[in-house]
């Protein structure tokens, strides 16, 4: 596997360059920002592992110039421990974050857990409520037929709520689908709720879309329409919804 290890840090991407090398990885290091990227758009790497405060950008514009064109697993290797910092990286696409110092044998455990995630099959087919249609192969989201720009966390969050249509997704089900590792948080995920909702309700009525929060179980989705016949709601596992 090709992994691409930007830190601006040169002692601390030396011995990490060496320890992935001897677990059979091939590593392309870059110290800055400007060397990232020309690395990434030129070697395609398998994985990302990007820290925050690389310069003269920062690693939360590299990561936001990533997610504009591509989909690579990516992980956030930082000192930063705050949670405002998790949830920038988690909002603009990082799929793990991972606080130094850190252990060796933890870091190749993430790398393994985002790469899975990655591999595994995709559902085919699209998910659809009301105006709001969601399609698996080609990663779009749309509101009455018009295009919905997200986040890939929101974008794997809407698709679990989807695929419960009408039916609780639990904080444990959103938590697990969304992200590969155990770096989900309540918190982080009411955020991101929070985001999706308003960019749903950009493009539709208010009651058109509602995500509703059912108290102490998870969120459920349901339409304007459908959320005055529905009196209860029914906690399940997620099932992909043919249109």
């Amino acid at each position: 596997m090709n992994i691409l290890l930007a830190d601006d840090d040169v002692d601390l991407t030396d011995v990490t360059e060496y320890a992935l090398r001897r677990e059979g990885h091939r590593v392309t290091l870059a110290h800055d920002a400007n060397q990232a990227l020309a690395h990434f758009f030129s070697e395609q790497p398998d994985v990302v592992l990007l820290d925050i405060g690389i310069g003269p950008i920062d690693g939360f514009e590299v990561c936001r110039r990533v997610r504009e064109t591509s989909n690579t697993p990516l992980i956030m290797v930082t000192a930063r421990d705050s949670e405002w910092d998790m949830a920038r990286a988690f909002e603009l696409g990082a799929d793990d974050y991972v606080t130094k110092p850190y252990s060796f044998r933890q870091l190749i455990m993430r790398i393994g857990a985002v790469t899975r995630r990655a591999r595994a099959a995709a559902p085919t087919g699209a998910l659809q409520a009301g105006p709001l249609r969601l399609d698996a192969d080609t990663g779009d989201v749309s509101v009455s037929g018009q295009s919905v720009r997200l986040t890939r966390l929101e974008f794997r969050l809407l698709q679990c709520l989807l695929a419960n249509h009408k039916r609780v997704a639990t904080v444990e089900r959103l938590l697990q689908f969304a992200w590969p590792s155990d770096r989900g948080d309540v918190n982080v995920l009411k955020t991101h709720i929070s985001h999706l909702r308003r960019k749903l309700t950009a493009h539709a009525d208010t009651d058109d879309i509602l995500i509703e929060n059912v108290p102490g179980i998870g969120y459920r989705l349901v339409t304007g329409s459908e959320r005055c016949n529905t009196t209860e709601a029914h906690v399940g596992s997620p099932r992909l919804l043919t249109s």
